[in-house]
């Protein structure tokens, strides 16, 4: 009698243990799940905060930073359609971004080019500027009788570029240098920037090419 009691005190106990382990594993797995969802569900927040910050420019980010953080986002692989229309937005902004870079690289590259084509040609640049700045007719005609010596001809071809799109140049009506430099000293103003000089063999200018500031 004694051993079918401690029989049964030993069945319950394995039943009461056995059934202890799998409500413990049951308990394990949601507990994983919750703590799955809740990383998750932090992941997906802080996306969303970093996505709109990107968007709305409120982030001392670079462009490299914001380009690589959109890319851990992206690699998520988020589901929520609100998180894929701020991917959507994040990327458009990105690519703004870098057009505006990219046209003030390009501003930059044309005014070094300006500089240096004024620094390399500052020998005719100051002769246009002081017939510009005569204070008379008599020292302009002077002055321009002195330039004359700088061209080939009276009447070389002065090409004054107005604008600048897709790669080509809008000129304005051509002339030559003696109406150029007559137009000059009425105006008493010299506003261009010298964007290419040809010479001949002796040193002579045979063409001047500029743009309006």
């Amino acid at each position: 009698m004694k051993n079918i009691t401690s029989k049964l005190v030993m069945y319950s106990l394995i039943v009461i243990i056995a059934m202890g382990g799998a409500t413990s594993c049951k308990s394990k797995k949601k507990l994983a799940r919750e703590r799955a969802a809740a990383e998750y569900a932090a992941k997906a927040s802080q996306a969303k905060k970093d996505l709109l910050a990107i968007i709305n420019g409120d982030t001392d980010w670079t462009l490299e930073q914001k380009k690589a953080r959109l890319e851990a986002i992206k690699a998520e692989n988020f589901k929520e359609q609100e998180i894929l229309d701020l991917i959507s937005q994040a990327e458009e902004k990105i690519k703004e971004q870098e057009r505006i870079l990219e046209e003030e690289k390009l501003k930059e590259l044309e005014k070094e080019k300006h500089k240096e084509v004024t620094e390399k040609y500052s020998a005719v640049v100051n002769k246009l500027k002081s017939i510009a700045g005569s204070p008379n007719y008599e020292t302009a005609n002077r002055m321009i009788k002195g330039a004359m010596n700088m061209f080939a001809a009276p009447d070389i071809p002065v090409l004054i570029i107005i604008s600048k799109a897709g790669g080509f140049n809008d000129y304005d009506k051509p002339t030559t240098i003696s109406k150029f430099l007559d137009y000059l000293k009425d105006v008493k103003s010299f506003n261009y920037n010298i964007e290419s000089v040809k010479y001949n063999e002796l040193g002579k200018i045979t063409e001047l090419e500029l743009i309006k500031k």
